[in-house]
């Protein structure tokens, strides 16, 4: 450990829309923002190929593009952009600690908490090789169904977000084939009635992942394993949806900060603020309904302008 200790204004942690957006307008009103991008910086965003639903992007961006940019403004206004990520936190007293990769102590008038959320994927190599590629395959139907008009696609999974995006693709695509990977449902039974009753929404109960096959490049099957009889089928799709959960990157939090069932963080209702005073929070560690880039840009804002008024309070 360090025996140097920094002292911050206003320290953000973790990068992505939310974080960046944070930054700028923490900058901008003079509360000299330090912001650690963490262990993916830029978010989940750096992994999504084409952005066409952020405003202000006429042609679309590249995620990776995007979250330059954004974090090239907020530098422009005085941001300090590190590398690192919180290992450890300390919200038991008035001032808030932090540490940074086990070695640096930080103790911060306010912290802005925007470490996101991680999809949860299969883990097949075949399946993050397509990811990776940034075609193909994808965890969030409504960022990328648009990809997909009038093609044939599969969706795995069996909760309420995955019937609620295997109806919005059913929409957008030609087919849509619907992999449970046990005998029934866990979606609730009104989302559950709603995909059978999908004419383009063909489900396949007690179905396994087997591989996403391709041409390196270009998804055009997935093969999957029916566990009742053991056959092998191949089912044509130029896309692979992922719809089996999200983990918020909150674990560090969990001693100090209110965390639902599932480990988001619980935000007073209309504001930012967490449980702990001068401890706020933006993006996906507390959004588990919308997740998109937009609204984590706004939470971000929220969350500055939210940190502005408390440390006005505190003068």
């Amino acid at each position: 450990m360090s025996n140097t200790i920094e002292k911050i204004k206003c320290l953000i942690i973790g990068s992505g829309p939310a974080g960046y957006t944070a930054a700028i307008y923490a900058a901008r009103a003079n509360m000299n923002p330090v912001l650690y991008q963490g262990m993916q910086p830029g978010g989940q965003l750096t992994t999504t190929n084409e952005v066409e639903n952020f405003p202000g992007y006429v042609d679309g961006v590249t995620g990776p593009e995007m979250m330059v940019q954004l974090q090239e403004q907020a530098k422009r206004f005085g941001a300090d952009i590190r590398d690192g990520w919180a290992t450890k936190v300390d919200f038991s007293g008035d001032i808030h600690k932090v540490w940074i990769n086990d070695s640096i102590e930080l103790h911060c008038e306010t912290v802005i908490i925007s470490t996101g959320a991680s999809a949860k994927y299969l883990g097949l190599p075949s399946e993050q090789h397509y990811l990776n590629m940034g075609g193909g395959v994808s965890a969030c139907a409504v960022c990328d169904g648009f990809f997909y008009r009038n093609q044939e696609v599969v969706i795995v999974g069996a909760g309420d977000s995955a019937c609620e995006e295997a109806h919005y693709l059913s929409k957008l695509c030609k087919k849509v084939t619907m992999l449970v990977r046990s005998e029934k449902f866990r979606a609730s039974k009104i989302m559950e009635e709603r995909v059978r009753k999908t004419e383009n929404i063909e489900i396949l109960m007690n179905h396994d992942t087997v591989e996403v096959l391709g041409d390196s490049n270009v998804v055009h099957a997935i093969k999957a394993l029916n566990k009742t009889t053991g056959e092998i089928i191949e089912i044509p799709a130029t896309g692979f949806f992922v719809a089996i959960g999200h983990k918020p990157n909150t674990d560090i939090f969990a001693s100090y900060i209110t965390l639902d069932e599932t480990g988001y963080i619980v935000n007073t209702p209309g504001t930012s603020k967490t449980n702990v005073e001068g401890v706020f929070v933006a993006g996906d560690a507390a959004d588990h309904v919308y997740r998109q880039a937009i609204t984590a840009a706004g939470t971000g804002c929220m969350a500055a302008l939210d940190a502005e008024r408390y440390l006005a309070s505190k003068e």
